[in-house]
């Protein structure tokens, strides 16, 4: 049976129903989609979807999220392929709706985060455990907006040399106002602006949040930091928590919460 489905980028796909050779360009869909519990339908991703681990270690890679591997797409021909606005290059995915059915989606908050797992549970007949689990994640986050501290102003930094930070009208500055923090990089810059030693402290932020991906800040990079900014506490989160806007939503508000504590505390 056809099924036909507009995307969040308004393009509309027509797939047949259920697919059965899906390939994810999404690491944090791809997690989804196992969490959809489509193990056999899923048959290709890429090398940065490291969950689940299984899946990454015996699954055909095709690719990096913005150098897509089209000889082996080729190979699988998938009956749907799930790509974002954001991680994917607009080229890649312009090439790939002319041969295959690609949905997109383009995620900037919670809200967008449930309608992309509700599609996807109907586009492959998952749309009762979409339903639940998307019950589950609102009502966590319910449960999160009951313990909000006092606001916190935040830099939150994705890359080293130069630095990088995510900016408002991203997913990532949606879940830093879910902590009541203020994201210090207001609309003048860019999503992902490129910021100077000078710049970060001209922004007065009381934390500056290091960001475990796709830089991997780690605990050997907090001296250096703390040096170059003495008057703005480091602290190290996990990014996936912050930038995944699949299944991983489910467990990210205690993840949240424990990281308004530790930014009290440091």
């Amino acid at each position: 049976m056809n099924f036909q489905l507009i995307d969040q980028i308004g393009h509309t796909i027509t797939i047949e129903s259920p697919p059965q050779r899906i390939v994810s360009l999404v690491p944090s869909q791809t997690e989804l989609l196992a969490s959809l519990g489509l193990d056999k339908e899923v048959a290709g991703i890429t090398k940065f979807c490291i969950h689940p681990d299984e899946w990454f270690r015996t699954k055909t890679r095709v690719g990096g999220t913005k150098n897509v591997n089209f000889a082996k797409i080729e190979e699988i021909n998938p009956d749907l392929i799930i790509c974002n606005k954001e991680e994917n290059t607009e080229s890649d995915v312009k090439a790939l709706m002319e041969k295959y059915p690609v949905w997109t989606s383009d995620i900037h908050n919670l809200d967008d985060a449930m309608n992309m797992i509700n599609s996807l549970g109907e586009m492959v007949n998952r749309l009762g455990e979409a339903q639940k689990l998307i019950q589950q994640i609102k009502s966590n986050f319910e449960k999160l907006s009951l313990n909000k501290p006092n606001p916190l102003r935040v830099v939150y930094v994705i890359w080293k040399n130069p630095f990088m930070a995510a900016g408002k009208d991203t997913f990532i500055d949606y879940m830093l106002s879910q902590c009541n923090f203020v994201n210090v990089c207001d609309e003048a810059l860019r999503r992902y602006p490129e910021l100077t030693v000078e710049q970060i402290k001209s922004l007065n932020p009381d934390r500056i949040l290091l960001s475990s991906e796709p830089f991997p800040f780690s605990e050997k990079h907090l001296a250096e930091i703390k040096s170059a900014f003495p008057v703005s506490l480091p602290v190290l989160v996990d990014g996936e928590y912050f930038s995944w806007y699949g299944s991983r939503l489910l467990n990210a508000p205690q993840y949240l919460k424990s990281v308004i504590e530790k930014c009290i505390k440091v």
